[in-house]
């Protein structure tokens, strides 16, 4: 099997955090200065089929992450995401969570946060 994620985990000098079940590490294709992927350690795909204990450990290294992020860039806000399967955008089928920092100005509208990433029928007035 050829996974970019599972090659990154004897990289460990790419890690921004870690622990026994997943690690974080800057994205190579940022949307935001600071954007850092957490990943777990297992392989699969979708968020639906990780273990209770591989949820926390990725929001364990969410908050981890999140707080080197708030010394080092302080952000203005957060986006948090996933993406499962291809029609949702995933490109690199292992798990991985997004946490994208935000920042005054980084967009000239963030109302609706990620509702702004498809065209709507609908305006959101949220």
């Amino acid at each position: 099997m050829n996974c970019i994620f599972c090659d990154c985990i004897d990289s460990k000098d790419r890690f921004v955090a870690e622990n026994e079940l997943a690690f974080a590490i800057y994205d190579a294709f940022p949307v935001n200065e600071g954007h850092v992927l957490v990943i777990p350690k297992r392989h699969f795909r979708s968020f639906f089929e990780a273990t209770q204990e591989e949820v926390a450990a990725i929001y364990d290294l969410l908050h981890e992450a999140r707080a080197l992020l708030e010394v080092r860039l302080k952000p203005d806000g957060y986006n948090v995401g996933v993406n499962i399967g291809e029609a949702a955008g995933q490109t690199v089928m292992h798990l991985h969570v997004h946490l994208i920092p935000r920042y005054r100005g980084d967009v000239e509208n963030p109302r609706g946060g990620i509702r702004n990433l498809k065209k709507s029928l609908v305006p959101y007035d949220g």
